[in-house]
This record gives C-alpha cells, structure tokens and sequence, in this order.
C-alpha cells in the first residue's frame, strides 16, 4: 500500500480507485439537495404573488403526495438496479426544477414539489444499495461514513450558494433553478458513466430471482419491520435541526439568531471533517450496538438541549454548542450502521423492496416531524425533548433486539455466519 493509500486508511476513507464518477456525483446530489433546502420556500414567495400559508401548504401536499414513491422505487431497484433508478430520479429532480420556472399557482406548485419529492425519494431509497456496488470486501462502514460527510461537504456548499442568490433579487433565484436543475443533470451523466468495480451491477439476473417475492415478504420479516421502526426516533432526531433549533433557540432562550447558523456550520463542518475517522473506529463493532450507543447519545444531547432554559444568560451560548456538539457525535454514530444494517438485513433478491420500505421510515417521520415538534414545543419548551429522548431510548432495545446478524429470512439453510462475515457476504452474494 502506499503511503498516501495508507493516510487515506488512517482518515478513516474507503478504497476510492475506479468510483470518482461515483463519488462526484454524490458531490452534485448533495449540492443539489442543499440548494433544495435553503430556497424553496424563499423562491416561490420571490417568484409569486400567493401568501406564506399558500406557498407552505401546497408544498406539504405535494411532498404527501409522493409518499409512496419509495415503494414504487423499490421494486424498480430490483427489476433495473439502483445506478439505473438513481439515474432516472435525478432527470426526474432536474424536470421537477426545471418547472419551477413556470410554476406561479397553487396546483403548479403541488406538482412541482410532487415531481422534485419523487426524484428525490428515488435518489435515496437507492443511495444505499450504490454503496455495495462501490465497496470492496468489509469496508460498507467507511462509505457510508464517507458519504455522509460528502453530502454535509455539498449541502453546506449548496447553501452558500441559495444564500447568496437570495441576496441578490428574483432574478438570482430563477438563475439558482436553473443551476439547481443542471446539478442534478450533471449528476444523472456521472452515475451513467460509472461503472462500479464490484461488478455487481447486474440487474436482469436479480429480476429474475425476485420473481415470487415481493412487499408482503418485507411486511413479514419482523427483524426487518424492527429495523425500520427503530429507525423513526433517530429520523425525528435528526429533523431538529432544520425544524426547531432556529425556534428555540430564537424564541425559548430568547438568543441571538448567529447562534443558530454557528450551530448549523458547526455541524456541518464536524460531519465533514471527522465522519470518515469515526466510521473507521466502529467499523469494526456491531452495527446494533453502536446504533443503540447513538440512541443514547442522541438522549442526552436532548436532555442538554431541555436544561439550557434553567442556565444562567451568559452561559446559555456555550451551552449550546455543547448540546449541539454531542447531537452531531450521535449523528457521525447513527449514520453508518444504520445503512449497513438496512443493506445487510435484506436479502439481494428483493434488496430494492426492503430499502423501500425502510426509506418510508425516512420520508413518514420528516412529514410528521414539522408539525409533531412544533405541537409540542406549543405545549412547553421542554416537551420536544422529553418526547426525543423517550423515543430514541425506546429504540435501544429495538436496535438491540436484532442481534448479531443471525440469518435473514432467505438464508435459513445456510450456517449461522458472524456478523463481519455476513456483512462480507454483501458485498459478493450469487
């Protein structure tokens, strides 16, 4: 190995040799996604006449509407393969921006926002599998960790970016659709040119053994369906930062609004930089017991968080930051093994189904995360917290309860393997 090899090992980064159109289109997604964020909501009240509540309950009902775009993409992922369905969600995005343009009623709005939430639930119901296709032999854990520091990397570049256009006037936004469209256009090209060294990527062969099973063999895998429930706490936890940190922080401690921007790119700029290096410190530990150690991370960051009204004014600002530090520690924790286990959990012949249904545990809790967190902030400011930190240690033993990585439900013949093996095992399957 040589010796910037083996700096890249020690960073805690994966085997990157053969996926740089994998990894740049990441890049693209995530700065896409960022831009997302930042301005959608800003350019419609820009770009249109329609009121603030219009704009926001139009866009509700369109992302309601593409709910079970998931369940849809999952069986394409085993019909086509993830690069093909993850190629055609991003054109679908790239439409969906592009319309933007001509969107200037309620109902173009509801479309548009429809068409853009089904590109986007296509991209990650199959970002995962694209994972096994770009790892060699055991090194699941460091992509996903990479990734995850990847898409902090372009969505804090692609809200640099909103953020500047917002300065500028309606002109800029429109320029920014635009830009935002080529993105994901750009993005569609590199994942069609990639072609993933595991050589995996060989979807009429997974066609045909899929045949015979479907969601109903998904709904009846209680180890999976635990998996997914479990993964709801950790999906509304990670929801407060962009619903209600700017809130509290704004309207509950009654601080200055820099803090939640220093809070923001604090997160960013860890997830960024040390991601990769704690992926590599659990890589070699049960994906259960350090999504259950997240949990309670993520448990005590909340009971942080609930205690910064009691504090003396001047201290309120570190305390803070070091709620809001050990929040992002149990996000580097949670986002690792949650793939690997969404991946390794579900068997290769009906893999895209098992990703869908475990991305509707994703797309549920952020619809119900705005309005469930704002509800109960209404009620006290220590109810958000106190419901956060019940449910993410209700998912201790949920996570816990999956074991070790004992057999999944199409591989009952087969030996008991240990967990690394079967996590191996992902990544070579007939």
């Amino acid at each position: 190995m040589t010796s910037g090899r083996k700096l890249l090992a020690k960073w805690g980064l994966p085997e990157l040799a053969g996926n740089g159109r994998f990894v740049s289109a990441n890049i693209m997604d995530s700065v896409g996604n960022g831009l997302v964020l930042a301005f959608t909501v800003v350019y419609f009240t820009t770009t249109t006449s329609l009121s603030l509540g219009a704009i926001g309950a139009a866009l509700s009902v369109g992302q309601f509407l593409a709910l079970p775009v998931p369940v849809v993409a999952g069986t394409l992922i085993d019909r086509f393969g993830p690069r093909k369905v993850v190629v055609a969600a991003n054109l679908v995005s790239a439409i969906g921006f592009s319309a933007f343009l001509a969107a200037d009623a309620v109902w173009k709005i509801i479309a548009v926002q429809f068409v853009v939430q089904a590109g986007s639930s296509g991209y990650w119901t199959s970002s995962r599998a694209l994972v096994l296709l770009a790892a060699r032999g055991n090194d699941e854990a460091r992509w996903f960790g990479f990734i995850s520091a990847l898409r902090n990397i372009g969505g804090g570049f692609g809200v640099a970016l909103a953020s500047l256009a917002i300065a500028w006037d309606s002109s800029g936004v429109r320029v920014l659709v635009v830009a935002n469209a080529l993105t994901f256009v750009a993005a569609a090209g590199l994942m069609a040119a990639w072609q993933p060294v595991s050589g995996q990527d060989a979807p009429p062969r997974v066609s045909r053994r899929a045949e015979g099973g479907g969601y109903g063999a998904v709904l009846r895998d209680r180890r999976y369906m635990r998996l997914v429930v479990a993964n709801v706490p950790f999906v509304l936890a990670a929801s407060v930062l962009p619903v209600l940190l700017a809130v509290y922080v704004t309207e509950v401690l009654d601080a200055d609004a820099w803090l939640v921007g220093a809070c923001v790119v604090g997160n960013m700029v860890l997830v960024a930089l040390v991601q990769t290096l704690v992926a590599r410190v659990i890589e070699r530990r049960r994906p259960t017991r350090v999504l259950a150690l997240s949990g309670v991370v993520n448990a005590v960051s909340f009971a942080l968080f609930g205690l910064l009204p009691a504090l003396p004014s001047g201290v309120v600002a570190a305390g803070l930051l070091l709620a809001m530090a050990v929040f992002t520690l149990a996000e580097m924790l949670s986002l690792p093994p949650s793939g690997e286990l969404s991946t390794s959990l579900a068997p290769e012949r009906i893999r895209g189904r098992y990703l869908g249904v475990f991305q509707l545990s994703w797309t549920l809790g952020n619809a119900i995360a705005p309005a469930l967190l704002t509800l109960l902030l209404g009620h006290g400011p220590a109810w958000p917290w106190l419901v956060l930190i019940a449910l993410n240690l209700l998912a201790v033993p949920l996570v816990l309860g999956l074991g070790p990585g004992e057999p999944g439900p199409d591989d009952r013949a087969r030996p008991e393997p240990s967990a690394p093996a079967l996590l191996a095992e992902e990544g070579t399957s007939p």
